[in-house]
């Protein structure tokens, strides 16, 4: 991707992060939980990329509305609709991946 110009390599980036979007608004089943256990990161945290994206250049995006933009919709309705109840075993998962990442931190800090 080196070989690319900013214009191009910036259009690309653009392109694969609307796939992203696409891809996880076809796979609703997939809950926000267990994207922050397996990848530390969920469809919230993309709305808040957004927003600091945004505030790096000087422009204001409203949280709320990233996270329609991301969603597809606003996110009470998303939620109503997909967002499904944290089972105890995935509630644990994401309990023990915070315990591992406060852990790698106070790790890296010492």
């Amino acid at each position: 991707m080196q070989h690319l110009d900013d214009s191009t390599r910036t259009e690309l980036e653009a392109a694969a992060f609307r796939r992203l979007l696409r891809h996880l608004d076809e796979h609703k089943e997939v809950q926000n939980i267990d994207l922050m256990i397996l990848a530390d990161f969920c469809r919230n945290c993309l709305s808040k990329w957004l927003v600091a994206a945004a505030e790096e250049r000087g422009e204001t995006v409203n949280y709320e509305a990233a996270r329609e933009y991301v969603y597809g919709m606003p996110y009470g309705e998303w939620k109503a609709k997909y967002q499904a109840d944290a089972t105890p075993e995935q509630q644990a998962a994401f309990e023990a991946r915070q315990q591992q990442k406060a852990a790698a931190k106070q790790d890296a800090d010492s």
